[in-house]
């Protein structure tokens, strides 16, 4: 596939969803991909992008910002606290908050930078004992305390159990967003984001789609 053909399909979803074309935003997942390949669709004016590690995103991201305006950079991996200071000077988004350590971390950068990037929730949906991410039942509680720390808390993200229907989840967090009055909904990735689009997302994560199959071990 190609960039220009998943915003064909994305328009299609939005159209059927009856939603406004072009709205939802399109992150192009640009992880262990070689800078050729991203510089590419940078070159076609792609301007959102996903990187799963801060030490590559350090590697890759600096140069391309510097070249190219108004390019957004989304963190979709998990945040070690560790990378969170250097995260927190890179990324315009950071969508891997999933613990109360990580938010206090984060709200003190908040305090000491006297700025915050744009802050999702990573909800884990399917409760797998693998993966991070905030439980269901602990969301509503968690929200408030974010905010009560002065983040800025935009939008949830989950990443669906690989052996089950994802509009499943996608429906799950969808009512979260909605109970709790939070403005964007990223879920859904090349396999499934005309679904997760029908469902109501705002972002969705592809990779493979726009640029082939990930690069071994680079």
């Amino acid at each position: 596939m190609s960039l220009s053909q998943v915003i064909k399909l994305s328009n299609q979803s939005e159209r059927l969803a009856n939603r406004k074309v072009n709205s939802v935003k399109l992150i192009a997942v640009s992880k262990v991909q070689p800078n050729e390949k991203v510089e590419a669709v940078l070159k076609e004016g792609h301007r959102c992008f996903g990187e799963n590690r801060v030490q590559e995103a350090l590697n890759k991201w600096p140069s391309f910002k510097e070249n190219y305006e108004n390019v957004e950079l989304h963190l979709i991996g998990p945040l070690q606290t560790n990378k969170a200071r250097q995260a927190f000077e890179l990324f315009d988004v950071i969508q891997t908050l999933d613990r109360p350590k990580l938010a206090i971390l984060l709200a003190n950068l908040t305090q000491e930078r006297g700025f915050c990037p744009s802050l999702f929730i990573q909800v884990n949906t399917g409760e797998e004992p693998q993966k991070t991410g905030v439980l269901p039942k602990d969301l509503d509680i968690f929200i408030k305390d974010c905010q009560s720390m002065d983040l800025r808390i935009d939008g949830l993200m989950c990443i669906p159990p690989l052996n089950e229907e994802p509009a499943l989840h996608f429906s799950l967090l969808r009512k979260m967003q909605e109970r709790n009055n939070i403005r964007f909904l990223s879920m859904g990735m090349s396999s499934d984001y005309e679904s997760a689009i029908m469902f109501g997302a705002t972002h969705v994560r592809i990779g493979s789609a726009i640029f082939g199959e990930r690069v071994a071990n680079f």
